[in-house]
C-alpha cells in the first residue's frame, strides 16, 4: 500500500492529508495560532469546588473555566501536591524531583474537597480542547511526549507499548530504560522505539527532562493563569503523531515548514529524509493531488460509496448517527440477505474511513440494513473490529442489537472536523438573484486592469473555477487569456482552483498574499445604507453652515446655538399677521433687529420668550426694552473668545422708541 502525506500550509491554518493508494483516509486541520491545545501545560488556580461532581473548575485563562475531575488528579497527587507547594513557595531555587521522596498513592474513591481548596495554584495539562460550550479538560498527571518515549514525573513505572509483539524486544527496551531513567520519573515506551539504539533513547529522554525543568523554572516566574509549556512547533508535533516510516512521500508547499519537517525526519529517521519534498508549483497542492475533489465528495450529509449505496450522517451535541442505505444498486443480487450483507460490509469500510477522516468522537450509532441470519451479523461485527484496528484513537465496538444498530464509542480529543461542501453564491450572497454569468469575464478583465494599471503589481496569480479557466483559455490564438496577456503584459497568470465556487476568484501576489479586491457591488451589500449615510453627512454639513457666526451672536451661549431654518413665504405672512409690532429680545437683552447684516437673510421676529428660571428673574415690560447696538460698534472680526462679555439688562442704559 502506497502511503503519502500532503501538507498544505496556509496563513491561518495547516492541513495534513494522508493518502493510501491515492485515496484520502485522514485529514487534519489546525490553526497556526491555536491556544489551549492538547499537551499545553498551564499554571492555573482553582476557582470553585463541586463536591456533587467530585470535581473542580479551574481558571486557566480561557473564557470558560476548565474542568478537573478527581480521577484526573492521578494516583501520585500527594507527591505532586507537596512538590508544587514547595516550588511556588520558595522561588529562589527549583526543587529537584529525583531528590524528593514519593508519598503513598491517594485513595481512588476519595473526595476532591480533601485534596483541593479554592484559590490553590496547580500545574495542569490540557487533555481535551474546548469543544462547543465546554471549556478545556485538565489533568495533573503531567506528561512530556517524544517520538520514542513519554516522560511521566512522580512515577517509577516503565510501560511498553502493546503493539510491540516480541517478548525479547520488550525485555530489551525495559532493561535499557531502567539503566538510563532518572529517579522518580516514569516512562512509556512507544511503538516507534522498537529496534532503536540506546543512544537515541537516551538523547530523547534527556531532552524531555530538560523540558520538565524549563517548565518548572517558568512556573516560578509566572502568575496564574499562565502558559508555561508548549511545543516549539505545532506542525512538528502533529507530524510526530502521524509519522510512519512507510510514508513514500511527504510533500510540503511552504519553504519554512519544509525545513522544519526535513530536520525532524532527519533526526528520527535519517534513512527517510529524502522522502520530504518541497512543492513549488502555482497550482494549489490539494488540487494537484486530487484531494480537493475527494474532500468535497467525502464531507457533507450524504456520502456515496460502492454501486449506488450511500450513507446519511447526522451529528448532534451528544452523538453521531449514521444510516446505511442500499440506494439503487445496479448489481444487486436476487437474494435480499446476501445483498444486505454486501452493502453492510462495504458500508463498514466507508464508515471506518469517515470516522478517521472527520475525527468523529463520542457515541456513534450506526443503523445497518437489517439481516436475519445471526452469522451475518457476527461477520459484520468482526469485519468492523478488523478495519477499525488501524484507528489510532481509542474506541470500543458493541455487537449489533436486535434492532440492527451498532454502537461505537471513540475517543474525542478535538472537535469533529466539519467541512461545508455547499458553496455560497459569490454573486448574490444568498439573495437568489445574480449578475449575468456571461459578463463574469468582463469583471475579471476589470480586475486585471485595476491590478496592473492602478496597483502596479507584477507576477501575481489569479485563481478561478476550472470551468471558467477552460472558457477563457479556449482557442489557440483567440483565447481571452492570450488577449489579456497581450493587452496588460505577461505579468500575471490565471490558474484553476477547485476549491472556488463557479463565479468566484481570488488573487495572490508574488509573496502568496491574497489581495482584497471586492467592491460594494461585489459584496452584494445594498446601497441604501450608503445613501442614508450621505444624506446624514450632508444634513450635518448644512446644519453647521446654518449656525450663526460667533461675531453675530456675541451674547448667545455656545451650547444654546441652534441652526436656523429657512422660513417659507406662507409662514412669513402668518407670522407678520400674528406678531405684535414690538420687537422681542433674547435672554441677554440684545435685539435681533440690531443684528441684521447684509450677508444674512431677513430673519423672522421671534416671539417673546416665556418667563424661565434660566433668566434669573421674571420677564417684565421694562425688561423688554431694546438696546440699539450696531455691528460697527463691535470690534471687527474678533474671535469668540475676545468678544465682550454680555451685559445684564439691569446695568444697561435703556432707550425708549
Amino acid at each position: 500500500m502506497k502511503s503519502e502525506l500532503i501538507v498544505d500550509v496556509q496563513p491561518s491554518e495547516v492541513s495534513f492529508a494522508l493518502l493510501e493508494d491515492s485515496r484520502l483516509v485522514s485529514l487534519q486541520k489546525e490553526a497556526r495560532n491555536i491556544s489551549y491545545a492538547v499537551g499545553d501545560i498551564y499554571l492555573a488556580k482553582v476557582k470553585k469546588l463541586m463536591p456533587g461532581l467530585n470535581a473542580a473548575f479551574v481558571n486557566v485563562g480561557y473564557e470558560k473555566d476548565a474542568f478537573l475531575h478527581y480521577l484526573d488528579l492521578g494516583s501520585h497527587f500527594a507527591s505532586y501536591g507537596a512538590f508544587v507547594k514547595q516550588l511556588l513557595t520558595d522561588k529562589q531555587k527549583v526543587p529537584s524531583l529525583p531528590k524528593q521522596k514519593l508519598l503513598p498513592d491517594i485513595d481512588k474513591h476519595g473526595s476532591i474537597s480533601d485534596l483541593l481548596q479554592s484559590g490553590q495554584e496547580l500545574l495542569v495539562q490540557i487533555v481535551k480542547e474546548p469543544i462547543s460550550s465546554k471549556g478545556p479538560r485538565l489533568t495533573t498527571e503531567i506528561t512530556f511526549t517524544g517520538r520514542y518515549l513519554v516522560l511521566i514525573p512522580f512515577s517509577d513505572k516503565i510501560s511498553i507499548s502493546q503493539k510491540i509483539k516480541t517478548t525479547e524486544e520488550k525485555l530489551r527496551l525495559r532493561q535499557l530504560i531502567e539503566s538510563i531513567k532518572p529517579k522518580n520519573f516514569g516512562v512509556i515506551v512507544r511503538t516507534s522505539a522498537e529496534g532503536k539504539r540506546v543512544a537515541d533513547l537516551n538523547h530523547e529522554l534527556k531532552t524531555l527532562v530538560k523540558c520538565w525543568e524549563d517548565a518548572l523554572a517558568k512556573a516560578q516566574r509566572s502568575t496564574a493563569p499562565a502558559l508555561i509549556f508548549e511545543e516549539e512547533s505545532r506542525i512538528v508535533g502533529m507530524l510526530r503523531d502521524i509519522f510512519s516510516p512507510t510514508f513514500e512521500n511527504i510533500t510540503v508547499n511552504d519553504a519554512d515548514i519544509y525545513s522544519q519537517i526535513s530536520k525532524y525526519v532527519a533526526l528520527i529517521a535519517p534513512d527517510r529524509k529524502d522522502t520530504v519534498k518541497l512543492y513549488e508549483r502555482d497550482e494549489p497542492i490539494f488540487d494537484h493531488f486530487a484531494i480537493t475533489r475527494q474532500i468535497k465528495s467525502s464531507f457533507g450529509k450524504t456520502v456515496s460509496f460502492k454501486s449506488g449505496a450511500y450513507l446519511i450522517i447526522e451529528s448532534t451535541e451528544a452523538l453521531h448517527v449514521i444510516d446505511v442505505n442500499s440506494g439503487n444498486r445496479a448489481k444487486a443480487t436476487n437474494d435480499q440477505e446476501s445483498n444486505a450483507l454486501e452493502v453492510n460490509l462495504r458500508a463498514a469500510d466507508e464508515i471506518a474511513r469517515q470516522l478517521r477522516l472527520r475525527d468523529m468522537g463520542g457515541i456513534i450509532v450506526i443503523d445497518f440494513i437489517d439481516m436475519n441470519k445471526s452469522e451475518h451479523r457476527q461477520q459484520l461485527y468482526d469485519h468492523m473490529r478488523e478495519i477499525m484496528a488501524n484507528d489510532r484513537a481509542r474506541h470500543n465496538i458493541l455487537p449489533l442489537s436486535k434492532f440492527g444498530l451498532m454502537q461505537i464509542t471513540r475517543q474525542r480529543v478535538r472537535p469533529a472536523l466539519d467541512i461545508t461542501t455547499t458553496e455560497r453564491c459569490p454573486s448574490c450572497y444568498g439573495k437568489g438573484e445574480v449578475q449575468p454569468s456571461l459578463l463574469f469575464t468582463d469583471t475579471l478583465r476589470e480586475k486585471l486592469d485595476y491590478i496592473v494599471s492602478v496597483l502596479g503589481l507584477r507576477n501575481f496569480v489569479m485563481y478561478v473555477h476550472p470551468f471558467v479557466d477552460a472558457y477563457i483559455k479556449k482557442g489557440l490564438f483567440t483565447s481571452l487569456y492570450g488577449k489579456w496577456r497581450r493587452q496588460f503584459g505577461r505579468c500575471f497568470k490565471i490558474l484553476p482552483d477547485q476549491s472556488l465556487a463557479y463565479l468566484e476568484y481570488k488573487v495572490l501576489d508574488e509573496n502568496r498574499t491574497e489581495l482584497c479586491l471586492q467592491e460594494e457591488k461585489d459584496s452584494g451589500s445594498s446601497s441604501t445604507d450608503k445613501k442614508k449615510n450621505k444624506a446624514k453627512n450632508r444634513g450635518a454639513g448644512e446644519s453647521e453652515d446654518n449656525q450663526q457666526p460667533a461675531s453675530e451672536t456675541a451674547t448667545a451661549k455656545p451650547a444654546e446655538a441652534k441652526p436656523k431654518q429657512k422660513p417659507r413665504k406662507k409662514a412669513d405672512k402668518a407670522a407678520k399677521s400674528e406678531t405684535a409690532p414690538s420687537t422681542a429680545t433674547d435672554k441677554s437683552g440684545l435685539s435681533d433687529k440690531s443684528d441684521k447684516s447684509p450677508r444674512q437673510p431677513k430673519q423672522r421676529k421671534a416671539p417673546k420668550p416665556a418667563p424661565t428660571a434660566e433668566n434669573g428673574r421674571e420677564t417684565s415690560e421694562a425688561d423688554t426694552a431694546k438696546i440699539k447696538i450696531t455691528l460697527e460698534e463691535l470690534p471687527p472680526a474678533l474671535p469668540p473668545a475676545e468678544l465682550p462679555a454680555p451685559v445684564s439688562a439691569e446695568t444697561q442704559p435703556t432707550t425708549e422708541e
